[in-house]
């Protein structure tokens, strides 16, 4: 992991021990960073972003390194700029269950409690801004659109847990697959991104894992879609949507 960091212009210590990043507005990343009209700083004026920005610290995760890990202190909050992030949760035999993946524009650490009960893992390189929660918290109190903004996030975050319950419940094999491709092709959409074709930065494994399906059964589901036609596997990371409608079809969207 390393610390990136824009050289202060003046500013003071903030609770962490960490410098405040205090730059000049018009010298702020935020500026140029194509994740802030989605992320949790999406309503703060740019009058504002100064002070907002001054709380953080960018940081930068290698692939397989840790954001946090289950049963850390919750001391931050992070708003990812760019990367995908795998979320889990371990099982006392070993095993572990990915509960979901995380992209540009997608915030970390809502739930309170003593402490974190999932781990964040970088699947690719991954940056992210990083808050200390009591900061953060103070700044929503003072703040009524971002605590709003907080809350936009809270409840698509509840729809797409009742989307998974559906999904592990009572979708097939088939099902599963493809409404993870269709999920992914339209939150890229939604992103101002192409929805096809569909990156996977994840491994077949950790969709598995994410879907209740064993690695046979994500690669074996992936080689019947496309014998369907309804994608074609470019690689293992790129699945182009050859037909859409027929994938969502068999998606029962």
């Amino acid at each position: 992991m390393s610390i990136l960091r824009t050289p202060p212009v003046a500013g003071t210590a903030d609770p962490s021990g960490l410098p405040a990043n205090r730059v000049a507005a018009g010298a702020l990343p935020c500026n140029t960073c194509a994740a802030r009209q989605f992320s949790i700083c999406a309503p703060v004026s740019d009058a504002d972003l100064p002070h907002f920005f001054a709380m953080s610290v960018k940081l930068r995760f290698e692939p397989r390194r840790y954001l946090f890990d289950e049963g850390d202190a919750p001391r931050y909050v992070f708003s990812i700029a760019s990367g995908t992030v795998c979320l889990s949760k371990a099982l006392s035999d070993g095993r572990r269950q990915i509960t979901g993946f995380l992209f540009a524009g997608d915030f970390i650490g809502l739930a309170h409690g003593e402490t974190c009960a999932y781990t964040a893992e970088a699947l690719t390189p991954v940056e992210v801004c990083r808050f200390p929660r009591d900061r953060f918290e103070r700044y929503m109190t003072e703040h009524p659109h971002v605590e709003r903004r907080l809350l936009q996030i809270a409840s698509t975050e509840l729809a797409a847990a009742q989307d998974q319950m559906l999904l592990l419940g009572r979708k097939t094999a088939t099902e599963r697959v493809a409404s993870f491709l269709i999920r992914l092709s339209d939150r890229a959409v939604a992103h101002g991104r192409s929805g096809n074709p569909v990156c996977l930065p994840m491994t077949r494994a950790e969709i598995g894992d994410y879907l209740g399906l064993t690695l046979e059964t994500v690669s074996r589901t992936m080689t019947q879609l496309r014998k369907r036609g309804a994608i074609d596997l470019d690689n293992t990371s790129v699945v182009r949507l050859t037909s859409e409608e027929t994938l969502r079809r068999l998606a029962g969207v």
